[in-house]
């Protein structure tokens, strides 16, 4: 008859040659992977740059004279001729700009053709990117749609960053905030 080492048997003994003799022990251990590991690119490397480094702006009191508008306009044919794009994934929070869609900026560049497409259909005339601050996604993806309207031949619709992202927004007073959806005035005074 063999004996054949149960789960148990096998534990109790490793953990009382552990205790005995832990130099021997951390031989058995297995040695640490010796590979290094690469550096991870930015994921919008993955993409071509924005032929044009600094995209058109616009300021949040041209936005807010906008938001105004449209809603004055409201009862007459409630069509609306912007689009506010917030770019922000994990970091949405505090509030986004009312009537503001989330399309996170890591996803955008492949949809662009068929965003394109909904908004020319839509007769969207200006699409307005905004990020935390605007100087990284927002820039980019204005960017990278401005291009893309370029390529079209588009001359009818403006791809625009709002100056100062949400954040300038955010901490510009109450007459910004209140035309926040979500607004949490804990988040931005830590800003």
């Amino acid at each position: 008859m063999s004996f054949v080492p149960t789960p148990t048997f096998l534990r109790r003994t490793l953990h009382s040659l552990s205790r005995a003799c832990p130099a021997k022990m951390s031989a058995l251990q297995p040695a640490e992977p010796t590979t290094t590991v690469a550096p991870t690119l930015p994921w919008h490397a993955a993409y071509p740059a924005p032929r044009k480094a600094e995209p058109l702006g616009t300021e949040r009191e041209e936005v807010l004279a906008m938001l105004k508008a449209q809603r004055e306009d409201q009862n007459s044919s409630g069509t609306r001729d912007f689009l506010l794009v917030d770019l922000r994934r994990v970091d949405h929070e505090g509030g986004t700009i009312r009537g503001s869609i989330n399309l996170p900026a890591q996803s955008l560049y492949p949809t662009i053709p068929t965003l394109y497409s909904v908004l020319k259909a839509a007769s969207v005339r200006k699409v307005i990117w905004y990020c935390s601050s605007s100087r990284g996604r927002g820039t980019r993806a204005a960017g990278w749609f401005s291009d893309y309207l370029s390529d079209q031949g588009d001359d009818d619709m403006q791809s625009l960053v709002l100056v100062n992202g949400i954040k300038g927004w955010a901490t510009a007073g109450p007459e910004y905030t209140e035309w926040m959806d979500e607004y949490d005035e804990a988040v931005w005074s830590k800003s």
